[in-house]
């Protein structure tokens, strides 16, 4: 069976959803939706009705790009009221027995067993290395022998209204939820890497209307705080600075602006209509000052979160999100964040830093399904003939049911 999946990253400004199949151990695109957002604030849904006609718009784009509609996915959930709880567990084993899948989600479940207030939903696992009999640890104890298996384990929780309110909403367009995540645990999987995995760094994932950022210790996310700046931001100051337009604001910032005063050009220029209809023409060199001015604020502020949310020495920060692909932008990064660096998309059809998180997700699953010994596809085999040319089209759909499939550990 080919390892299709399917993942979407809810933001305010635009939904993103990526259609992926990991080959030996690669991700190919298959296909790349971005769509303009609607009902959402700061990725909770607050207009059923306008959210899922935008999300029904994506799916439909990807289906016409595959020929078959997705109608399984993962999906990220805010991580504005997420709480991360330390958590051991232990499970007895018959020794003539090798371990399965089945047993380590058994061990993970007993870690979080009766330990979980009931208004929070469970987000992820993860867990940090096993032990075997109280002794031997090791990263993955698949088709190994023992009697006792132990783990300490991360266990991520968030508000359950704004996990139902998503699922509720896909199921109105008839897609499943196959499973949900923090979407900086897909900004970390995209960029992961043998190095990461013994030290402590920060993921900044710059959107539009906030900035997330997360901390993650030998390859495990332990803390994550939300910033309510980000992209927006900077269009709004244009916009009013100007007197234009947001859309021309947005092009402003995206066509013309530098994060770095040096390379500004004062010739370089634009003309915009105004509020007033009167003509006014934007140089790069002034526009670019109100760019970098907002800029280095969110950075700033990012900087001084890292430090309250450990007092580790980190060895990396990635910076990703949309507004990372501001022309120059890593100069100003260096300046500011001299251990930082800007992360760079490398699988194609989905080269752009706003795809970052959904890309992310597909990877982090994979490895999900790896550690449960399981295998996964959103088509099944009639319709990845379909998606592979070898039969007609045929439009279909999956209704789901609402209920406590989240977390890795769960049977979907």
């Amino acid at each position: 069976m080919r390892k299709i999946i399917a993942s979407l990253d809810i933001g305010e400004a635009s939904i993103k959803l990526i259609v992926g199949e990991i080959v030996k151990q690669k991700l190919n695109v298959l296909a790349c939706v971005d769509k303009k957002a609607q009902g959402i604030k700061k990725g909770y849904i607050i207009n059923v009705e306008k959210a899922a006609e935008c999300l029904n718009d994506a799916f439909k784009e990807a289906e016409e790009k595959l020929g078959v509609r997705p109608n399984k996915v993962l999906v990220t959930v805010p991580s504005n009221s997420a709480i991360y709880y330390l958590m051991e567990g232990a499970i007895n084993l018959k020794p003539e027995e090798v371990i399965t899948g089945s047993d380590i989600m058994r061990l993970l479940q007993a870690c979080v067993a009766k330990k979980i207030p009931d208004h929070e939903e469970i987000v992820s696992i993860l867990p940090n290395k096993f032990r075997l009999n109280d002794n031997e640890v090791v990263e993955n104890p698949l088709g190994m022998k023992a009697e006792k298996l132990a783990t300490k384990a991360v266990a991520i929780t968030v508000a359950k209204k704004a996990v139902h309110n998503i699922v509720s909403c896909l199921e109105k367009i008839n897609v499943k939820v196959v499973d949900i995540a923090l979407g900086s645990l897909g900004d970390f999987y995209l960029f992961k890497d043998e190095a990461k995995a013994d030290e402590v760094g920060a993921i900044v994932n710059i959107g539009a209307s906030k900035t997330e950022v997360a901390i993650f210790n030998k390859g495990i996310l332990t803390n994550s705080e939300v910033i309510d700046i980000g992209g927006l931001n900077i269009d709004k100051d244009l916009s009013y600075i100007y007197k234009i337009k947001p859309r021309d604001a947005l092009t402003v910032k995206e066509k013309m602006a530098v994060a770095d005063k040096n390379l500004a050009n004062p010739r370089e220029s634009l003309i915009f209509e105004n509020i007033q209809g009167e003509k006014i023409k934007i140089n790069q060199y002034d526009a670019s000052e109100y760019v970098i001015a907002r800029l280095e604020e969110i950075l700033n502020l990012a900087k001084k979160q890292i430090n309250l949310l450990t007092k580790k020495e980190i060895s990396y920060i990635i910076i990703v999100g949309g507004v990372s692909e501001i022309s120059e932008f890593k100069n100003l990064v260096e300046q500011i964040m001299p251990n930082a660096y800007v992360g760079e998309i490398k699988e194609i059809g989905a080269r752009h830093n706003k795809f970052s998180t959904a890309l992310g997700l597909i990877k982090y699953y994979d490895s999900r399904l790896k550690l449960r010994d399981r295998e996964f596809s959103i088509f099944n085999l009639e319709e990845q003939e379909e998606l592979s040319g070898l039969s007609k089209k045929n439009n279909f759909s999956e209704n789901s049911l609402l209920g406590k499939i989240f977390g890795y550990f769960f049977d979907n």
